[in-house]
């Protein structure tokens, strides 16, 4: 049997913005349910972080997420795993927006403790987020339950949490040792080291998403195998600037994107003014422009690819520092930052 697994899909997030849940309906409505319907999938695993809000919805992206998702969701068998921002309170999952706003929804089984449940002849652990609260249980559950496989919403050592960002302060991933694959929500790129594997969201949300696959995975509960499906829509782009003329740009590329112009050269600034000019007219929803690089002192040893994303070059150029400090602490408060300056965007 196939198992549809999705996670992390923040429903309400940049304070209910209509432009991102535009962005999302299109993954929904050509991607996630028609593969659903074609492949005869019927069970979907949402694995936390259903919506972005600890506190609140506001009453459009509620609307949203139920004529979008929900509604057409409710022809499948679906189970949905408590994750952190689903949580009112920070050491408990008793207060919880999927238990609260879907109660309507029959075909939602919500898993807000650790639970051993059988889909498709598979026992399966269910692990929601793991808090004060909670912990002992969770741990109790995960030394006791039979299942090989675990569904969950983890937070563990070894993994990225972002793309050049590594999970430093988590838990440790051998208690998992037992089981035969772990599949995690949370971290919103995927990663794996064969055995745990994160999976990643559905669709972009911040800048550091940039050029990486998103999508959700289905998962086969006789092989115990998973493939994934990838989004084929951007939210963000990347634009490099190096005296490149406004003719070679094809602004169609950037109509309802989010654009970041990245200067590498600017000698003349009248043709840089028509790049511009021409990339606004191409009805991209906002337009960022980079071109000051001045951030660290000049070395010719560190070099930045093209490739390379804010909390990346950050994160090495700590970690190459000469400076005597807690390179591991000083990372998490650039990590934190970061993400809070693009979730206020």
């Amino acid at each position: 049997m196939k198992i549809a697994i999705i996670t992390d899909t923040h429903y309400g997030i940049r304070k209910g913005s209509k432009y991102f849940h535009d962005y999302f309906e299109l993954f929904y409505k050509n991607v996630f349910f028609p593969y659903l319907e074609e492949n005869k999938v019927d069970i979907v695993v949402h694995m936390g972080d259903a919506f972005d809000s600890r506190k609140s919805i506001d009453y459009q992206s509620l609307e949203w997420a139920k004529r979008v998702v929900f509604d057409p969701l409710s022809d499948y068998e679906t189970h949905m795993i408590i994750g952190n921002h689903d949580c009112y309170y920070k050491n408990t999952n008793n207060v919880n927006s999927p238990e609260l706003l879907l109660v309507d929804y029959k075909n939602i089984k919500t898993y807000s403790s650790s639970k051993t449940v059988n889909i498709g002849g598979l026992d399966i652990l269910m692990l929601p987020w793991i808090c004060s609260e909670n912990y002992k249980k969770s741990l109790q559950e995960i030394k006791k339950t039979k299942a090989k496989i675990v569904m969950g919403h983890l937070e563990l050592n070894g993994f990225r949490a972002t793309r050049g960002h590594m999970m430093e302060d988590g838990m440790e991933s051998n208690i998992f040792n037992k089981f035969d694959k772990v599949f995690s929500g949370h971290f919103h790129t995927r990663s794996d080291d064969g055995k745990i594997f994160y999976l990643g969201n559905p669709y972009e949300l911040f800048w550091n998403d940039v050029n990486d696959d998103r999508g959700f995975h289905i998962f086969d509960t006789e092989t115990l195998t998973h493939t994934l499906i990838n989004n084929p829509y951007n939210l963000f782009c990347n634009v490099y600037y190096d005296d490149t003329p406004y003719q070679m740009i094809k602004v169609s590329d950037y109509k309802d994107k989010i654009v970041k112009v990245i200067v590498k050269k600017k000698s003349n600034q009248k043709k840089f003014d028509k790049f511009l000019d021409k990339l606004y007219n191409s009805g991209a929803y906002e337009i960022k422009i980079a071109e000051n690089f001045q951030v660290f002192p000049e070395n010719d040893d560190f070099v930045v690819d093209d490739d390379d994303n804010t909390i990346n070059i950050l994160n090495r150029y700590i970690d190459e520092s000469e400076v005597n400090f807690d390179k591991g602490q000083v990372k998490k408060i650039f990590e934190k930052l970061y993400r809070e300056v693009y979730e206020v965007e």
